[in-house]
């Protein structure tokens, strides 16, 4: 039905929430995974937990420079259909004068790596069909983030990025991107503690977002289904934005 029997995906960020939750959607319709994340110990329990078999692989980067993201591309062993960018740094932003690190590792961790990606997804795509890019930007990039302006930057980059590269890459790759909000993660957790409560008046569906439910919008634009689709943003937020 989606198209992506046998289909390699490369998932980035795959030990996070919403990684986990694309990887098992996208084994459940047949696909092959490699998921790549900086974390050692959570890729392996990811994997474990996963059970994807022969079609499960694991590589671990922090995506830190463009050979490294070609070397995370060439673990999958195979021609890419996929790529699925969903690393990311989600850090408070104390606006410092003195102190340009917070800036640089959100422009680092949100945006430059997955350039990096997409760039080197270019010699390693199959060719034999229309491949497939999908971003995870943020309802950031819309409205902002209190405590966050560096990453809700670099998310709004990730949009200017997709669009850049949808002309770039036709007719060959369709590239797109989800723009979470409110999806309960660890990444989110401290957040709602803060102003949970806040943030779901902002929600007219009343509650936070699962990650299977950004994966089954990813799984939908890696599918055949979304053979028409590129250059969009596709915002899943409970209906907190509406422009």
């Amino acid at each position: 039905m989606y198209g992506i029997e046998e289909r390699q995906i490369v998932i980035t960020g795959g030990a996070g929430g919403i990684g986990r939750a694309c990887a098992a959607e996208m084994l459940a319709h047949g696909a092959r995974v490699l998921l790549v994340d900086l974390d050692a110990n959570r890729l392996e329990k990811t994997r474990l937990s996963l059970n994807g078999g022969g079609r499960l692989t694991t590589h671990t980067s922090q995506l830190a420079s463009p050979k490294d993201a070609a070397t995370a591309l060439d673990a999958a062993g195979r021609p890419i259909y996929g790529l699925i960018h969903m690393a990311g740094l989600f850090e408070e932003d104390p606006l410092d004068p003195d102190d340009h690190s917070v800036w640089d590792r959100a422009m680092a961790a949100n945006l430059t790596n997955g350039y990096d990606i997409a760039v080197a997804y270019q010699k390693r795509r199959d060719v034999s069909t229309v491949g497939r890019i999908v971003f995870c930007s943020s309802s950031a990039y819309r409205k902002g983030v209190p405590g966050r302006v560096s990453y809700s930057v670099a998310k709004a980059g990730i949009v200017g990025l997709t669009r850049g590269l949808s002309r770039q890459y036709a007719p060959h790759t369709l590239v797109n991107a989800v723009a979470p909000s409110a999806i309960r993660t660890g990444m989110t957790s401290s957040v709602f503690n803060e102003r949970g409560d806040a943030i779901l008046e902002t929600i007219p569906l009343g509650r936070f977002g699962e990650p299977e439910e950004i994966a089954s919008v990813v799984t939908f634009l890696c599918s055949k289904g979304a053979s028409y689709l590129t250059g969009q943003t596709i915002n899943i937020d409970g209906g907190a934005w509406h422009s």
